[in-house]
């Protein structure tokens, strides 16, 4: 019997039901709120590659506080017509991509930088059927604190046999204690959270800095998306013509930035670099029609862009089966 016939059927069965004895039954709300969802991870093929998304937790943030106010109209527009509002609830995520001889982790989520409602990252690889042991490459796209926290637990690194790579540019900044001591006091611990998170890779002769756009490994090369940070990378998964880029912090508020890419984050390293690369890449994914993963949209954060005039809209993937 077909899918189509089978549920045909079952509809019709709990149609009669309905008019029956069953259909009086009384509802009971007796059992207390479970106030957990699912383990936080999706995945999709991407030709012969497997994608797992994984959500490292979300969190309340004051979008107020974040993005560059001198649009401050513009962005509660953009956020009302989104039905949000200026606590806006952002997406951690990271991705791992299995090419089937190595398993790459995206970003690693903030570990213990952040508090509790985020650094569930690990908790997700092994719901998703991995272990942290078996990833052998990590991609950091910049080293702020909700990109690298999860690479260390108590000073010591959570994914042992991995070589972690990152921006040239990125380490030379973040990692420096030069360029740490010529901060501004309140932007030291960035640095600390960077180095900390590091440490135990660079000591190992485990970290790898990215010198240039290239191929990682077959399928997977990096890309140049400065601006967020100094050294802030994306990279392309590509498998059987399908294609992928993983791109980080490019955009972080999508109520507002797809609609309007001239609005910015405070904490871009280089408002004006940011903003050019934004507009840049958007432009190039909708005109391309390929695939996008964000660190900040809404879990599991893949889906495609499209041009709408001067603006983009964002289509996040349909659920589906892996079969």
């Amino acid at each position: 019997m077909s899918i189509s016939s089978t549920f045909a059927r079952t509809a019709l069965s709990a149609a009669i039901l309905l008019g029956g004895t069953l259909a009086l039954a009384p509802a009971h709300a007796a059992a207390p709120l479970a106030k957990t969802s699912a383990p936080g991870y999706y995945r999709m093929m991407l030709g012969d590659f497997e994608v797992t998304a994984l959500s490292d937790g979300t969190h309340t943030l004051d979008s107020d506080q974040l993005l560059d106010q001198t649009k401050a109209a513009t962005i509660q527009q953009a956020l009302k017509a989104a039905d949000q509002t200026h606590a806006y609830e952002w997406s951690f995520n990271g991705y791992l991509v299995n090419t089937g001889s190595k398993l790459v982790l995206i970003d690693t989520g903030a570990g213990a930088f952040m508090g509790s409602d985020l650094g569930k990252l690990v908790e997700r690889i092994k719901a998703a059927g991995y272990t942290p042991e078996q990833i052998d490459e990590i991609y950091i796209t910049h080293m702020h604190l909700d990109h690298v926290g999860g690479l260390v637990a108590n000073g010591k690194a959570v994914f042992p046999n991995a070589t972690v790579r990152a921006g040239k540019a990125d380490a030379d900044f973040w990692l420096s204690k030069a360029q740490e001591d010529k901060a501004p006091a309140d932007a030291r611990e960035a640095f600390d959270h960077a180095q900390t998170a590091l440490n135990p890779y660079v000591k190992a002769g485990h970290f790898k800095p990215i010198a240039a756009d290239a191929e990682l490994v077959p399928g997977i090369r990096s890309v140049s998306l400065s601006g967020h940070t100094p050294g802030h990378t994306g990279y392309v998964v590509e498998s059987k013509g399908q294609k992928l880029l993983v791109w980080g912090d490019t955009l972080h508020v999508q109520a507002v930035q797809f609609a309007h890419p001239d609005v910015s984050i405070k904490f871009d390293s280089d408002i004006g670099v940011a903003e050019k690369s934004r507009e840049r890449i958007l432009a190039d994914v909708a005109k391309g029609g390929y695939l996008v993963a964000g660190a900040h949209i809404a879990f599991p954060g893949i889906g495609h862009v499209v041009a709408d005039g001067k603006a983009y809209r964002w289509l996040p993937v349909s659920y589906a089966e892996i079969h």
